[in-house]
């Protein structure tokens, strides 16, 4: 296992990034999504909340040139679920499992992001609950992202994480490092360690961030044993 920290801090763009997990104490379930930019476009974000989940939202409405792949739901609650993803398909997930598919069927109707040249990975994490009993639950991610040597077609990773362990947890991001254009992420959902309270642990992410790009962050602890949450958000505009 890593330390979070120190993958943020060794890393001044990994684009936007979620992370799964269960705390050091076993009391709770973990979820985190942070986004960064380096275009005007980009950081002219907040995090909102929406409802049970959060959206983005244009810090300056003025100065929003193009809403399509920046402005969306990032968090949904369906059921027993909580989805997390960096776009719009939070949505489609949340739509076509309200209709029995599972996260991957739904998955196989969206593709990376049709923002040549970088192509951005599409990236989702789901946390399945058991009804009536949050005490037993389970994850899984999922990474879209293209295949520069086919043509561009989509390659599809799917991971589940069945019995997750006090303090453990999964983290992807879009970008593997900075670049022009970024290189995606490759390999598997990289093992991290979580520590913490809620607040402890935000603030480490937000701290280990890069100053100059980090625009939004939010997380979520989840009490096993109620159902309860408790969650925060960061914007770095209008703090």
């Amino acid at each position: 296992m890593q330390k979070l920290n120190e993958i943020l801090k060794s890393n001044a763009y990994p684009g936007r990034g979620i992370i799964i997990g269960k705390s050091a104490d076993s009391e709770h379930a973990i979820a985190a999504y942070f986004t960064m930019g380096r275009s005007e476009n980009s950081r002219n974000r907040v995090f909102v909340e929406n409802g049970g989940g959060i959206k983005t939202k244009a810090f300056d409405e003025s100065k929003m040139t193009d809403p399509s792949l920046v402005i969306y739901n990032a968090v949904r609650i369906l059921g027993s679920k909580l989805i997390v993803t960096n776009g719009d398909q939070t949505d489609t997930i949340a739509e076509l499992m309200d209709r029995q598919q599972t996260f991957e069927q739904s998955l196989r109707t969206r593709e990376y992001e049709p923002d040549p040249p970088i192509y951005t990975s599409r990236i989702s994490g789901i946390l399945h609950f058991c009804e009536n009993n949050f005490n037993h639950f389970n994850y899984a991610m999922s990474v879209l992202k293209r295949d520069s040597d086919d043509h561009g077609s989509c390659l599809r990773y799917n991971f589940a994480y069945n019995d997750p362990k006090a303090g453990r947890g999964r983290f992807i991001h879009v970008y593997k490092c900075d670049g022009n254009p970024p290189p995606s992420f490759e390999g598997e959902p990289v093992a991290v360690e979580i520590e913490g309270d809620i607040d402890t642990f935000t603030n480490m992410l937000w701290n280990a961030l890069n100053e100059e790009n980090k625009v939004s962050l939010w997380t979520r602890f989840i009490n096993l044993k109620t159902g309860k949450y408790e969650s925060r958000i960061i914007n770095k505009n209008g703090n």
